[in-house]
């Protein structure tokens, strides 16, 4: 199914004691270029989050922001430091004797020392919290992936409708080639007659300089392989994922063939339709940047 390479998702999951967000965005790019901003506490499930993401992204530059909220009130504890504290306190006995001054040290006192008394978080369940976490990512990567499914379909539909109007230009050309021919036959018998006047014309030496010029302007061959390359990529766009370069090089086979169209034509009609072969084709490529 055809994608888009733009595309957004967001996912909100909150509980009782905790809430996880996450949000993906992504423009084009030539290669899956994922950046995850989130908080440190869940720096360790990255390249868990990066598995579950090649699942759902093949291509883009993609943007992924996911915030963590703790409201458990429990999460965290006192530590009490007891030979630190009485570290502490033999050395201020040791300073009392010393300089003969009272020992003024009280509870509070002692307990506002370094390291005496720390606030230490407690162990989290990673495995509880790993399956939040990647609930919260599938969601939103599944609902990105829809809006580039949506956007992809429009894609598919406005490059289907510039094939169509391409082949029409095709079919133009290669009825107006014989045309052409035929005109220049016309009017170089014209010439030669107002030059010659009464005088015959040798037929055979006129009929060798229109095979000359009729090979010369002959687009048979890239009228036939545009053809083909329009159709095939008629075809590509019904294909599955992962479609872009391929795409995007028979974008640029498409362009070549017209060009040598454009170079060949002596024919201002012609000229004009390979102009406008070229237009269509380069706006098929710009949309096909935009697909995965």
């Amino acid at each position: 199914m055809l994608k888009s390479m733009t595309g957004f998702g967001r996912c909100e999951i909150a509980g009782i004691d905790r809430k996880i967000t996450v949000e993906m965005k992504a423009v084009n790019h030539r290669y899956c270029d994922i950046s995850i901003k989130m908080p440190k506490k869940l720096n360790f499930f990255e390249a868990g989050i990066r598995n579950v993401l090649k699942q759902y992204i093949g291509r883009g530059k993609v943007d992924i922001y996911i915030t963590y909220e703790d409201y458990t009130e429990n999460n965290v504890c006192v530590k009490y430091n007891a030979d630190l504290a009485r570290e502490y306190f033999a050395n201020l006995e040791t300073i009392s004797k010393e300089f003969g001054i009272e020992n003024d040290v009280r509870v509070s006192g002692l307990s506002r020392y370094p390291e005496v008394l720390t606030l230490e978080e407690q162990t989290i369940n990673e495995n509880e919290l790993w399956e939040l976490v990647q609930e919260a990512i599938k969601t939103a990567a599944a609902k990105f992936v829809e809006t580039r499914i949506a956007e992809g379909e429009n894609l598919r539909l406005d490059i289907f409708a510039k094939l169509d109007g391409m082949l029409r230009m095709v079919d133009y050309i290669e009825s107006r080639s014989p045309e052409i021919v035929t005109e220049y036959h016309n009017k170089l018998l014209a010439k030669v007659a107002e030059l010659l006047g009464d005088k015959k014309v040798d037929e055979s030496v006129l009929a060798t300089e229109v095979t000359v010029f009729a090979d010369k302007i002959c687009v048979d061959e890239e009228t036939v392989r545009l053809r083909s390359h329009i159709l095939n990529m008629k075809e590509t766009l019904s294909d599955s994922d992962n479609i872009g370069r391929k795409l995007d090089f028979i974008a640029q086979e498409m362009n070549r063939e017209a060009n040598t169209i454009l170079s060949k034509a002596s024919d201002l009609e012609v000229t004009n339709k390979a102009i406008d072969l070229k237009t269509e084709i380069e706006k098929v490529r710009e949309q096909i940047q935009n697909i995965e």
